[in-house]
């Protein structure tokens, strides 16, 4: 065992090519980068740690409350799941959890705004004090997302990183779900496109890809998902990648 990670899990990252752009990344974002590498690795540290990470707009010191936070820190900063250049305006950041992956697209430049969407009430806590140098910039419901609306079951664990509609925990709270046509809709209404749509919402990311109008679809540069889908979603619109755990959607040029 090294870091909880079992020998199999360790063997399989030294052939993935993902984790040495982590390693570069780290040691390029993060100002104390060896203290952090040594957290990555074995697990290690006391929490609630406010890590250090440069950006664009300069440092920024999220609050980390466990492992698991760093794990999607390195998995957005540093491996580039969610790739976003300095031209974003709009984002919708659907899973968005305790505001790590809005803070990535807040800080490619000083115009970004966000719609944001989150159900666990203990995330939200923890989102609004690691957004609280960007209120004004983003929009945040206390709802889940999916290919259909209503009051939902939602798994809810420790970490606040693995819950979901339809997760099977040994917590389970009920949610106002919204249907992600409606909300795309409500978007739109107020901009005129949509730069990246970020989906990780634990299980029900591909049905709801799937559901999105094709109308709105012309609509929306990026989608991201965190799914590994054994077919084309959209193919005559996104040309398709999979990249890790994250299927990266990108409108096609006509």
């Amino acid at each position: 065992m090294l870091g909880n990670r079992r020998l199999k899990q360790v063997l399989k990252a030294i052939i993935e090519k993902q984790n040495y752009t982590v390693l570069i990344n780290m040691r390029k974002y993060y100002p104390d980068f060896l203290k952090n590498a040594f957290r990555y690795i074995t697990a290690s540290g006391t929490y609630p740690y406010d890590i250090s990470i440069k950006t664009p707009t300069g440092i920024i010191k999220p609050r980390l409350y466990s492992h698991h936070d760093l794990l999607t820190v390195n998995e957005i900063f540093c491996r580039l799941d969610y790739p976003a250049d300095g031209n974003i305006k709009v984002v919708v950041d659907i899973g968005s959890n305790i505001g790590i992956s809005a803070l990535y697209f807040l800080t490619r430049n000083n115009k970004s705004k966000c719609y944001l969407y989150e159900p666990d009430k203990r995330n939200i806590e923890k989102l609004k004090l690691n957004l609280s140098d960007f209120s004004g910039r983003y929009i945040l419901y206390d709802k889940a997302v999916s290919f259909e609306s209503g009051q939902l079951e939602f798994g809810i664990e420790p970490t606040g990183r693995y819950g979901g509609l339809g997760i099977n925990t040994k917590e389970k709270i009920i949610v106002d779900c919204l249907e992600i046509n409606d909300i795309i809709r409500s978007v739109l209404d107020k901009e005129d496109y949509i730069d990246i749509l970020k989906i990780d919402t634990e299980g029900v990311e591909i049905k709801t890809v799937e559901a999105i109008e094709r109308s709105l679809l012309k609509r929306i540069k990026k989608i991201y998902l965190e799914a590994k889908p054994e077919r084309q979603l959209h193919p005559d619109t996104f040309k398709q990648r999979q990249y890790g755990s994250v299927c990266q959607l990108e409108k096609k040029q006509i």
